[in-house]
C-alpha cells in the first residue's frame, strides 16, 4: 500500500504546481497545456516503473480518478442550467422568435453535411491504408465484446427514426433537466426555446411582467456564468487527472498490434480538423486564430472523452473567444454533442464498414457501396441520440443496416479509448465549426471579440471569483 501513497503524494505535488501557476494569473490555455504535459509524464512514469496492468497503478488511478471524474461531473452539473438560461436570455434579448428556425436548421444542416464528408474521408483513409478485419486476432475480451454488441443490437433496431424524433420532445421537462434520457439535452433546448418565445408574448401583452421576467433572466444568467467560471477554473486539475489515467491505463502491446488502424484513424481525424478550418475560412474566419482559440476546448475533449461534458467549455469559448451569438453557441454545442458527430458517427463507422466489407465479399471501392455507406452514416448520425452510446452505437446501426456482422466491432476494444480521445475532440471541433459558420451567415457574430488576443482570455481571472 506504500507505493500508491507515494504516487498520490507526487500527484498532489503536481496539483500544487498547477495551483501556483494559477496564482501567477497565467491564462487558462497555458495552464491546460501544462497540465496535459504533466499528465502524460506522470502517467508514463507510472507505466514505466510499475508496468502495464499493475495493481499498484490501478490502486493509484482509483484515487487520481476522483479529481478527473469529479471535474467531469461538475461540468455535467452546469450543462442544463447553462443551456436553459442562455437560450431563454438570447431569445429575450434578440426579441425575434423567427431566428430560432434559421439557427437550428442551419446548425443541424452543417453538422449532417460535415458528417457525410467525414464518412467519405473515412472510406478514403481506410482504403489508402489497406485496412481489413482479416488480420486482427480475437482474444477473450474481443469475443466477449462482440457478443455484447450483438445482444445490444436487438434493442437498437427496435428504435425507429420516428421514435427517435419523438424522444426529442420534452414530455417531462423536469426529468430532462435531470438528464434522465439520452436526448435530454435536446429536449431542454426545445423547452427553453418555448419558454423564450412565450416570454416574448408576455412582453407584448404585459410589458411590466415582461420587464420583470427579463430582469430575472439577466440575474439568472449572471449567476450561472459565475458558476461556469468557477468550474472552468478547475479545468487544469481535471485534465491532469484524466490524462494521467489515459496514459497509465493504456495497454501498449495491444496498441502496437493494431498500430496501422490507430495511425489511419488519426490521419482521418487530422483531415477532418483541416476540413473544419477550411470551412470556417469560407465565412471570413482566420483558421489559424480559430484553431488557437478552440485548442483548450479540444484538449479537454481529448482527455475527458466526453462531448457532453465539454458543452460548458464549448459554449463559453464560442461566446467569449470566437464572438458567436449566445443562442447559436448553445444550439450548436447542444446539438453537436448528440447528433452529427463527425468523429464518432461519421469517420469511425465508415472505417469499420470498409474494414469488414472484404471479409463478406464486398468490394470497398465499389461506387454503389460507397454511396450507400455515406447515406446510411449520415442518416444514422442523426439518430444515435435516440439510443445513446456514441461511436459504438453509431457503428452498430451502420453495420446492421449494411447486413454486416456487428460482432467484428469488438475486435477493436483494446484500442477504443485511444481512438475515442481523438474522435471526441473532432466531434467538439465540428460543433464549434457549425456554430461559427451559423453565426457568420446569420450576422450574429462579433468580430471584435474574435480578433482579440487570446491572452485576454477572461477565464484566466477565474481564480479571483
Amino acid at each position: 500500500m506504500i507505493y500508491p501513497i507515494i504516487n498520490l503524494a507526487f500527484f498532489a505535488l503536481l496539483i500544487a504546481l498547477l495551483l501556483k501557476q494559477q496564482r501567477t494569473e497565467q491564462t487558462l490555455s497555458k495552464r491546460v497545456f501544462t497540465s496535459l504535459g504533466l499528465g502524460v509524464l506522470f502517467g508514463g512514469a507510472l507505466q514505466l516503473i510499475y508496468g502495464g496492468g499493475s495493481q499498484i497503478v490501478a490502486d493509484t488511478l482509483e484515487y487520481v480518478n476522483i479529481v478527473g471524474a469529479g471535474y467531469v461531473s461538475l461540468l455535467k452539473m452546469i450543462i442544463m442550467p447553462l443551456i436553459m438560461v442562455s437560450i431563454i436570455g438570447a431569445i429575450v434579448k434578440v426579441k425575434d422568435a423567427g431566428s430560432l428556425g434559421k439557427i437550428s436548421g442551419l446548425t443541424i444542416g452543417i453538422l449532417l453535411a460535415t458528417t457525410a464528408a467525414s464518412a467519405l474521408i473515412g472510406i478514403l483513409v481506410s482504403n489508402m491504408f489497406g485496412l481489413s478485419a482479416d488480420g486482427i486476432v480475437q482474444g477473450a475480451r474481443e469475443i466477449a465484446r462482440g457478443e455484447m454488441l450483438e445482444s445490444r443490437l436487438t434493442n437498437i433496431e427496435a428504435v425507429s427514426f420516428a421514435d427517435m424524433v419523438i424522444s426529442f420532445f420534452p414530455g417531462n421537462p423536469f426529468a430532462d433537466l435531470a438528464g434522465s434520457r439520452a436526448t435530454s439535452t435536446i429536449a431542454v433546448v426545445i423547452f427553453s426555446a418555448f419558454i423564450g418565445v412565450a416570454s416574448l408574448s408576455v412582453m407584448r401583452t404585459h410589458p411590466e411582467l415582461g420587464a420583470s421576467f427579463e430582469k430575472f433572466i439577466n440575474v439568472a444568467q449572471e449567476i450561472v456564468r459565475t458558476l461556469v467560471r468557477m468550474v472552468l477554473s478547475l479545468t487544469p486539475y481535471g485534465v491532469l487527472a484524466l490524462m494521467t489515467k489515459v496514459v497509465a491505463g493504456s495497454n501498449y502491446a495491444d496498441i502496437l498490434s493494431l498500430i496501422n488502424f490507430v495511425i489511419a484513424s488519426y490521419v482521418g481525424l487530422a483531415l477532418l480538423l483541416v476540413m473544419h478550418l477550411v470551412l470556417v475560412s469560407f465565412v471570413g474566419v482566420n483558421p489559424i486564430r480559430f484553431l488557437k482559440k478552440i485548442l483548450p476546448v479540444l484538449l479537454f475533449a481529448f482527455t475527458s472523452r466526453s462531448s457532453a461534458g465539454t458543452i460548458p467549455l464549448n459554449i463559453d469559448t464560442q461566446v467569449k473567444q470566437l464572438g458567436n451569438g449566445e443562442g447559436v453557441s448553445n444550439f450548436s454545442a447542444s446539438f453537436g454533442a448528440t447528433m452529427g458527430q463527425n468523429g464518432c458517427a461519421g469517420l469511425y463507422p465508415a472505417m469499420l464498414a470498409v474494414m469488414i466489407a472484404p471479409t463478406i465479399g464486398i468490394n470497398p471501392l465499389d461506387p454503389g457501396f460507397i454511396a450507400t455507406l455515406i447515406a446510411i452514416v449520415t442518416i444514422s448520425s442523426f439518430g444515435i441520440a435516440g439510443v445513446g452510446g456514441g461511436a459504438t452505437f453509431a457503428a452498430l446501426i451502420v453495420l446492421s443496416a449494411l447486413d454486416m456482422p456487428v460482432a467484428l466491432a469488438g475486435l477493436l476494444i483494446s484500442i477504443e479509448p485511444l481512438i475515442d480521445m481523438g474522435r471526441t475532440a473532432v466531434n467538439v471541433s465540428g460543433a464549434m465549426t457549425a456554430g461559427t459558420i451559423t453565426s457568420r451567415v446569420l450576422g450574429q457574430a462579433d468580430d471584435t471579440i474574435f480578433n482579440q488576443d487570446l491572452e485576454t482570455d477572461t477565464t484566466a481571472d477565474t481564480a479571483k471569483v
